[in-house]
């Protein structure tokens, strides 16, 4: 049954449908995003809750479907993938489902006394981020067929792939909590500059390692375009990029091959000029809130929401 996978991929239940008592499913940024928009802006969280429910299930539909393309056999908890147990094209099916649960839980918002005009709106919100995020993992799968890609066409396709969700959660958060549209429209640029800035600082850890041991480098292996290694390619010396451009031109990388990628990266400073960029980007979402401090009743809940997103407890940008 259907719901029995997406129950799986919840860690509700074991890939035999039994309860696990044990379960605890993790909020993602998206969820967090809707929550502290509408605490910002009204003080009270629970009139995004709905919201909230909605962008964190559009953003497991892309995590079922991230594995499929990624070929990545255990989920973040460890288990086994859906598409692993069940095959890709149930996997996908799921991901859909998921996908379509989301839109349903926007328009319960018309149950909460939300206007109908904003329920809508949120919808097409919802539904805009979804197709520009297609567009961006669109580009970041052709960009691994191709060894040299610009920064700005990196920093457009992360705008896409993981800035245009995270900035819609805030967004809807915000309409969920009945902010004015300038109100929502900022906090959708905070949102999206945090998406971006975590989907750089996650690129940097999935290089490195958590415990900065570098034996996570599934990036490489996959050939995935990075910012480390974008900057490393452009910025480095004519020894170093040849030797890059050579491991990159393997038909398969090996786990030796990605060792000596970070250590090229170490060479050329390309993690501090990341880690750089990724506040950069925190800061530009700071300053598009700025203007609409006024309007914020808890201001504070956007800074608690900055710290938990980037201090390294939450890694769900992918």
């Amino acid at each position: 049954m259907l719901y029995d996978l997406l129950r799986y991929h919840f860690g509700w239940v074991d890939e035999r449908g039994n309860p696990n008592e044990t379960a605890r499913t993790p909020l993602h940024h998206c969820g967090v995003l809707a929550l502290s928009a509408a605490e910002a802006v009204s003080g009270d969280h629970n009139s995004a809750v709905l919201a909230a429910s909605a962008v964190e299930l559009a953003y497991n539909f892309v995590l079922v479907h991230n594995d499929v393309q990624a070929g990545r056999i255990d989920q973040r908890d460890d288990r086994p993938s859906i598409w692993w147990v069940w095959g890709p094209s149930q996997a996908i099916n799921a991901g859909d489902g998921l996908h379509a649960l989301a839109r349903s839980a926007l328009m319960r918002l018309s149950e909460s006394e939300v206007s109908a005009d904003t329920v809508l709106e949120s919808l097409r919100s919802l539904d805009q981020a979804c197709l520009t995020l297609c567009e961006g993992q669109y580009m970041d799968l052709t960009f691994q067929d191709q060894l040299m890609v610009s920064e700005p066409d990196y920093l457009d396709m992360i705008r896409r792939k993981s800035g245009a969700l995270a900035g819609c959660s805030a967004k809807i958060g915000a309409l969920a909590a009945s902010s004015r549209p300038e109100t929502a429209e900022a906090l959708n640029q905070w949102g999206e500059n945090l998406g971006m800035a975590m989907q750089i600082r996650n690129d940097i850890r999935d290089l490195w390692g958590n415990q900065n041991d570098g034996f996570t480098p599934s990036n490489v292996l996959n050939k995935k375009k990075s910012l480390p290694l974008i900057h490393a390619l452009q910025n480095s010396s004519t020894t170093v990029k040849r030797e890059l451009t050579s491991i990159y031109m393997k038909r398969v990388l090996g786990p030796d091959d990605s060792a000596r990628v970070v250590a090229l990266l170490d060479e050329t400073g390309s993690r501090e000029y990341s880690d750089e960029q990724a506040s950069a980007f925190v800061g530009d979402g700071m300053d598009a809130i700025s203007a609409i401090a006024p309007d914020l009743r808890q201001p504070q809940a956007l800074e608690h929401a900055v710290d938990w997103l980037l201090d390294g407890r939450n890694s769900s940008a992918r």
